[in-house]
C-alpha cells in the first residue's frame, strides 16, 4: 500500500513503519494530543495521500515508458486516466488504496459513459487503470487484482476507413507548390502511402533512417521495437532529391545565422525546424480533403489504404503484419473484413447476375 514518508506523533515525524498512513499504535497514541492538533489529522493524512500518490503516478509513467516501451502518447493518455480516476477517488473521500473497492472503479466508469465517453474511450482509459493496478501490485503496494472482475463496454466493430485507389492516385500528381515546403509535403503523402508508416514514426525519422542505396528504411514503432520497411526505387529517388534541396535549405540558414544547428530529423520545414506529426496531420488533411470523399482524411487512413490496397492486389497478411509493425496477427486481419466488403460492392456492381437481381 502506498504509505507516507513521516508519521505525526507526540513530538515529532517519524518514520511510518508498516505500509498504511497510519498504524494503529501510532494512530491511538495520536488520541492522547491536544484537541486542537487532532483537527489536523484528517488533512494531514490527506495531504500525504495526495503527495505520494502523485509520485507513484510519475513512478508508474517512468515504468511504462521505459520497462513496457509505450508510446508517448499512450504513456500520456495513460497518465491521464490514472490520474481522472484518482480524482474521482478523492472527491469520493478516499484516499487510501486498501479502501479502495471494485464498486468505485464501475461507478467511475458509469460517470464516463453518462459524461458522453465513447465506449472505446472507456475501454482505454479503463487499459490505462489496469495497467496502473498491475504496476501496483509488481511493487508490492497491493496484493489482490481490483480489476479482475472489472469488464470493459462493448464497442461495435467498425471497419477501417481507406482512400480509393483513384483518389491515392492524386497525391503523384503536379498538386504541390513550387517550393522547399511543397516538395516536402509531396514526400510525406507518399511516404504515408507507400511504407504504411505511422504518423508519429514517419516525425520521428533521421537521416540515419534513410538508405537509398539498400532500398530500406528504419522505423522505430510503438515501444521502440524497430522493423526494416523496403521502398521502390522512385520513392528513394524522391528522397534523394529532397535531400539535395534540405541540405541547400540548412546551407542558407547556417549561412544566414551562424548560431543555427541543423535538426536529426529527416523532415523539416523552410525554417530549419522540424517536422512534428502535427504538422504531418495537418498537411495530409490540407492535401487529402480537396482530392478525397472518404469520412476522414488523416495520416491514419493512409497506413489503412496500404494495408487494404497490398490486400486487394494479393498479398500476403503475414508479411503487411510486418510491414506495419503489429505485434499481433489479429490487428491486422480487421482489413481482410475491408476487402471482403470491397470484393462484395464489386459484384454488386460489376457481375451481370447481381446487376439483374437490382433491377
Amino acid at each position: 500500500m502506498l504509505s507516507c514518508s513521516y508519521i505525526f506523533s507526540k513530538t515529532k515525524y517519524q518514520r511510518c513503519k508498516d505500509t498504511n498512513f497510519f498504524s494503529k499504535t501510532d494512530f491511538s497514541a495520536l488520541l492522547y494530543q491536544k484537541k486542537e492538533v487532532l483537527t489536523f489529522i484528517p488533512i494531514i493524512l490527506r495531504i500525504f495521500a495526495i503527495v505520494k500518490t502523485e509520485e507513484a503516478i510519475q513512478r508508474f509513467a517512468d515504468y511504462i515508458t521505459t520497462e513496457r516501451r509505450m508510446a508517448a502518447g499512450t504513456v500520456h493518455y495513460y497518465v491521464r486516466g490514472v490520474e481522472d480516476f484518482a480524482r474521482h477517488l478523492a472527491a469520493e473521500g478516499i484516499f487510501d488504496l486498501d479502501e479502495v473497492k471494485p464498486r468505485d472503479i464501475r461507478q467511475w466508469q458509469m460517470g464516463l459513459i453518462e459524461s458522453g465517453h465513447k465506449p472505446s474511450t472507456v475501454h482505454k482509459l479503463l487499459s490505462a487503470l489496469r495497467a496502473w493496478f498491475k504496476y501496483l501490485r509488481h511493487q508490492h503496494y497491493l496484493d489482490r487484482d481490483i480489476m479482475a472482475n472489472i469488464v470493459s463496454p462493448k464497442d461495435a466493430k467498425h471497419l477501417p476507413i481507406f482512400f480509393r485507389e483513384q483518389e491515392v492516385e492524386h497525391i503523384y500528381d503536379d498538386i504541390y507548390p513550387d517550393t522547399f515546403d511543397g516538395q516536402r509535403d509531396r514526400l510525406i503523402l507518399r511516404m504515408l502511402y507507400e511504407t504504411g508508416m505511422r504518423r508519429s514514426e514517419l516525425a520521428g525519422l533521421t537521416l540515419a533512417s534513410i538508405d537509398t542505396t539498400a532500398l530500406a528504411i528504419k522505423v522505430h514503432g510503438k515501444r521502440n521495437k524497430e522493423r526494416i520497411v523496403p521502398i521502390e526505387n522512385e520513392l528513394a529517388h524522391n528522397i534523394t532529391r529532397y535531400l539535395s534541396l534540405r541540405q541547400q535549405v540548412t546551407a542558407a540558414l547556417r549561412a544566414e545565422h551562424p548560431e543555427y544547428e541543423e535538426p536529426d530529423a529527416l523532415l523539416i520545414s523552410s525554417n530549419g525546424k522540424a517536422v512534428n506529426d502535427a504538422k504531418i496531420y495537418r498537411i495530409v488533411e490540407q492535401y487529402m480533403k480537396q482530392h478525397s470523399h472518404a469520412e476522414r482524411t488523416s495520416p491514419h487512413v493512409f497506413r489503412h489504404s496500404f494495408a487494404t490496397h497490398m490486400l486487394n492486389e494479393g498479398a500476403n497478411i503475414d508479411a503487411i503484419k510486418d510491414l506495419l509493425g503489429h505485434s499481433s496477427l489479429n490487428s491486422t486481419e480487421i482489413y481482410t473484413h475491408v476487402t471482403r466488403e470491397h470484393l462484395k460492392e464489386s459484384y454488386k456492381h460489376a457481375h451481370p447476375r447481381a446487376q439483374k437481381n437490382r433491377r
